[in-house]
């Protein structure tokens, strides 16, 4: 009985013991499951649970590409635009003293090629400085003093002539097929009459006119000293300013800044070429041909030609309706043939040759300017605003080539050089046996002998033997 115990043991040993350790392992599981063990963690990060809800994308990734690059380049373009509405704010306010100061640096490039000159011949700075700036108010008041004159001197011939030109058109308002009757030219008449002559309309204009002149004063008295302290310390003052540029974009500021002022100085040289040789020629067009006030229209030429494509314009059209005023329909389209030739001369002739292709600007940037700066600032903007893009294009263009001696990799990066070629499609794989090519070192044939072909012959160690001399012949 006892054996037959012991025998039974002895099979059902490894089997009991077998299934307490499924028992201990199963336990195990449960215990981790419950406390969140190794068990969930090893799911959670092989991967989703059998018969789970699958792993969610990540928002930056369920976003399309395009829609990305769109919200990347919009939040861009709000940041360029705020810090642009923020400049033409302070430019408006601070109207006077930024538009006093432009003149002060339009003034300044173009007298300061005459401080230089003095100061090379043995002049000292100081002195060139204030001779150059004299003569240079002086001839400008001598020019605004001509020009009122002339305007006064002629005053009662012009009103005259205005009174005749107003009746011709009146009457000619009563003959034309329009149906104008006189009861409503009188009635036009008074209108305006009477709101010129209201007197809160003479008191605005008045206080108006006050205002006006104060800050003409004001912006007078800015722009000479502002021309003064250019005209004598000019080199100093940029390098004062750049002080408030990082260290590490310095030398590149640096470096824009004669470019910038050669550019302007070339600019401001050139348009005032330009202008004088349009206002003398159509200021003769105009006294020639019997117009009054051919002196004060060729000043206002001069002076508006400062105005690219929108002075030219107006100037002209104001010599040609004083011509019709005056002298009537033939003298207008005289004077109208004379300034379009002389403005295509300028055009195609002086500017490309004295302007130069270094401050050339597109005629759409040359319209979408000045109307900015017109915007902005009226007239003086008007008049500064193309000056202003001819030297942002001088400076970009520079810093360009600066970036370019600094990493010549930066040239042909994007928008630098042309495009890179498209990828070509790659080469479909063979669909049979790939042919065999020359044997390469290691395969078999290659130095190695092959293990199931002869092994190759071996070249003699050494050079080969010398062949025995000829056996002598015995002597006779």
């Amino acid at each position: 009985m006892a054996r037959a115990t012991h025998r039974w043991r002895g099979r059902l040993g490894p089997t009991a013991a077998a299934l307490r350790a499924r028992l201990h392992a199963a336990d195990g599981e449960d215990t981790g499951a419950a406390d969140g063990g190794p068990a969930e963690a090893g799911g959670a990060a092989g991967g989703p649970a059998p018969g789970g809800p699958p792993p969610r994308t990540p928002p930056a990734e369920a976003i399309p590409w395009g829609l990305r690059v769109a919200a990347e380049a919009a939040w861009r373009l709000l940041v360029i635009a705020g810090g642009l509405w923020v400049l033409f704010r302070v430019v408006s306010a601070l109207r006077i003293v930024v538009l006093a100061f432009a003149v002060a640096l339009l003034v300044t490039a173009l007298l300061q090629p005459t401080v230089a000159r003095l100061h090379r011949h043995g002049l000292p700075r100081g002195p060139a400085t204030a001779l150059t700036a004299l003569c240079g108010f002086v001839l400008l008041g001598l020019a605004g003093w001509f020009v009122v004159w002339q305007v006064m001197d002629n005053a009662d011939v012009l009103t005259a002539r205005v009174r005749e030109g107003v009746e011709e058109l009146k009457q000619w308002l009563l003959r034309s097929p329009l149906h104008v009757t006189e009861k409503q030219i009188n009635s036009v008449a008074d209108s305006l009459s009477d709101g010129l002559a209201s007197g809160g309309g003479i008191a605005s204009r008045g206080l108006q006119g006050v205002t006006v002149l104060v800050e003409v004063l004001t912006g007078i008295l800015l722009a000479i000293f502002s021309t003064l302290f250019l005209l004598y310390d000019g080199p100093r003052i940029w390098r004062w300013s750049l002080i408030a540029v990082p260290a590490a974009a310095r030398p590149a500021v640096a470096d824009c800044g004669p470019a910038a002022w050669a550019t302007l100085t070339g600019y401001v040289r050139g348009t005032v070429i330009v202008a004088l040789v349009d206002a003398v020629f159509i200021g003769l067009g105009v006294y020639f041909l019997g117009v009054p006030l051919a002196v004060p229209l060729g000043v206002f030429i001069f002076l508006f030609s400062f105005i690219p494509l929108v002075g030219a314009v107006v100037s002209g059209a104001l010599a040609v309706v004083v011509a019709l005023v005056t002298e009537g329909l033939f003298a207008a389209a005289m004077v109208l043939m004379v300034v379009l030739l002389v403005q295509q001369i300028e055009g195609h002739v002086l500017q490309p040759f004295i302007l130069g292709r270094a401050v050339r600007v597109h005629p759409l940037g040359v319209v979408l300017a000045v109307s900015a700066g017109g915007t902005v600032a009226g007239i003086g903007g008007a008049v500064v605003a193309v000056p202003l893009v001819a030297v942002l294009k001088t400076v970009v263009g520079q810093l360009r080539r600066t970036a370019a001696a600094a990493d010549p990799a930066a040239a042909t990066g994007p928008g630098y050089g042309p495009p890179p070629p498209e990828p070509s499609e790659p080469e479909p794989a063979p669909s049979g046996p790939p042919e065999p090519g020359p044997p390469k070192p290691g395969d078999p044939g290659h130095g190695a002998p092959d293990p199931e072909g002869p092994a190759p012959r071996q070249p003699p160690p050494g050079p080969p033997p010398e062949a025995d001399p000829p056996p002598a012949e015995s002597p006779p």
